[in-house]
């Protein structure tokens, strides 16, 4: 019942000096128990020996001996599940921790640190700061590296307060001294502030993080569908050629049996020739062998008799052959047409293509509307802003920098500095016209040449059915129809400029490679009225997607 009570202290088995469980406990004739080596060096490190706890003074160093009994009680205790869970929960400082700085051997993790003794303690050695009055007095924190930092230099306290003026920590004499009269709050307080602001800031991060992942879905799902984009326009890229090399292939053999029957009728008519013509030369022959044997007759009647007796004095029934002949094979136009056909299938396939390619891109149609503000006095807007048209009198209008001065243009009001946009725009009766965009920082007020460089992507109509699309060189278009509706698309991002007569669903010109850094407008020019002749409007039309 002792030795139960006994083991139930674990302050019974603790060092008076190293503050751990006894290792080879010794006891001193003063009745006391340390450690063999703590007291040992305890006395090496002393002038006189004598006891730590009761001081009493040995005039001579007792030679010590291990005390058998409080050693096999102290190995009780540590098998005991009081010290095992005290073991278990009093871990080894890892890399990172703060270790403590009373441990020697091995480092036990700190469990608090001290900021008057500028001191890290673990569990074991923390427990004089919990049960000694003077040392509960001391201020614990957290466990922390590098006590030293935070203790003021100049005055050697702790640095408990927060100068708000200076922006700098202060111990409770600075406050009296270098910072008389600034703004000094208690560490606490600033503690809670910056909290406050910390919260705000970690809910700003959070929310700067939340929209850059979303920013990396969008991403990842853009170019999931650029994929599939790329994976379509390759089925249907492969599927096209293969149905051309097709045609092509069944083309060429078309062509090459036509020519190769032509060559074989005539090896017919050439044969039936020969043949008639073998014929009558073997009888020709026969004849003739008849008529040499006859003239080697020396009998006067016999040959006499024979030729008049015999049709040998007349030729065999032949044919005139002066006016037959097989005249080489006429191949002339036969490739040609081929090629004509071949074309026929391709433009075919090349209208399919472009109509499915016009469904695709109309999805990105906007609603463009004329801005009146850049708009030359000369121009007549309808209400909706939709038409435009040239007038004969050139209205009175402010001269602001967006209005153009010397061209009869107009821009849309919409700009656009990213993505793919669509609009399509009515040309109807008109003998000149400007379709196209611009971008924002275009000379508006004089003559320039309009060009990709200049900052314009336009295609143009002039005298009725001369189109160009001013490129740099310009380009000169061959369109097999008149354009009624034309059909204007930007990607701004592969830098592409495409323009397509909408009703035959035709390409008419695409400007590849441009370079886009500005905001982009839509661009109007329905050119001079030309007494009349010229006098339609163009019309933004609504896009119909199907």
């Amino acid at each position: 019942m002792a030795a139960a009570n006994y083991l139930s202290s674990e302050d019974q088995f603790l060092c008076s000096i190293c503050l751990d469980v006894f290792t080879d406990p010794v006891t001193t004739s003063c009745g006391h128990n340390f450690c063999k080596n703590c007291i040992n060096e305890h006395w090496n490190t002393s002038d006189r020996c004598q006891c730590p706890m009761c001081k009493e003074v040995f005039n001579t160093r007792p030679e010590l001996h291990v005390n058998t009994f409080i050693s096999e009680m102290v190995a009780q205790f540590r098998q005991s599940p009081q010290q095992k869970t005290s073991s278990s929960e009093q871990q080894e400082s890892k890399p990172g921790e703060v270790p403590c700085d009373v441990c020697t051997g091995t480092k036990l993790k700190a469990l608090k640190s001290c900021l008057v003794c500028l001191v890290s303690y673990c569990e074991t050695h923390l427990e004089p700061h919990l049960t000694m009055s003077g040392l509960k007095r001391h201020q614990l924190i957290d466990p922390v590296e590098n006590l030293e930092d935070r203790m003021c230099t100049k005055h050697d306290k702790p640095l408990e307060l927060f100068c708000k003026t200076d922006q700098t920590f202060v111990c409770m004499l600075c406050t009296v001294l270098d910072h008389k009269m600034h703004d000094v709050v208690p560490l606490k307080e600033e503690y809670e502030g910056k909290k406050v602001e910390l919260k705000k800031t970690k809910a700003e991060l959070q929310q700067m993080i939340q929209k850059r992942r979303l920013k990396i879905q969008e991403i990842k799902h853009s170019v999931d569908l650029s994929e599939k984009d790329a994976n379509r326009e390759k089925a249907e890229g492969v599927q096209v050629f293969t149905d051309l090399k097709e045609t092509v292939e069944r083309r060429l053999n078309e062509l090459i049996k036509t020519i190769e029957e032509k060559q074989k009728r005539k090896e017919k008519q050439a044969e039936a020739f020969i043949k008639e013509l073998e014929e009558e030369i073997s009888e020709l022959m026969k004849r003739s062998t008849e008529v040499v044997q006859l003239s080697l007759s020396e009998d006067h009647l016999h040959l006499l008799q024979s030729v008049q007796s015999s049709n040998i004095k007349h030729p065999p029934p032949t044919k005139d052959w002066t006016k037959v002949s097989v005249p080489p094979a006429s191949h002339e136009g036969t490739v040609v047409r081929a090629v004509v056909q071949l074309e026929e299938t391709l433009s075919k396939e090349m209208k399919k293509l472009v109509e499915a390619e016009l469904k695709r891109i109309q999805k990105f149609a906007v609603d463009v509307t004329l801005d009146p503000h850049t708009a030359n006095p000369e121009l007549i807007l309808s209400d909706d802003g939709k038409q435009v048209k040239h007038g004969d009198v050139k209205k009175k209008l402010p001269n602001n920098p967006e209005r153009f001065s010397y061209y009869n243009v107009v821009l849309g009001k919409q700009s656009f500095s990213s993505g793919r946009f669509y609009f399509e725009v009515e040309v109807k009766r008109k003998i000149k016209w400007d379709l196209g965009v611009a971008r924002e920082s275009i000379n508006r007020k004089r003559q320039i040449q309009r060009s990709p460089q200049e900052g314009y992507w336009i295609i143009w109509l002039r005298n009725g059915n001369e189109y160009e699309a001013l490129d740099d060189p310009a380009v000169l278009l061959s369109l097999k129809s008149q354009p009624q509706k034309v059909g204007v698309f930007v990607d701004y991002e592969e830098g592409l400029v495409s323009f397509y007569d909408v009703d035959a669903a035709a390409l008419i010109y695409s400007f590849t490679g441009c370079s886009f850094t500005e905001k982009l407008f839509p661009y109007f020019c329905p050119c001079n009225n030309h007494d009349g002749k010229n006098s339609a409007p163009l019309i933004i039309s609504p896009v119909r997607v199907n």
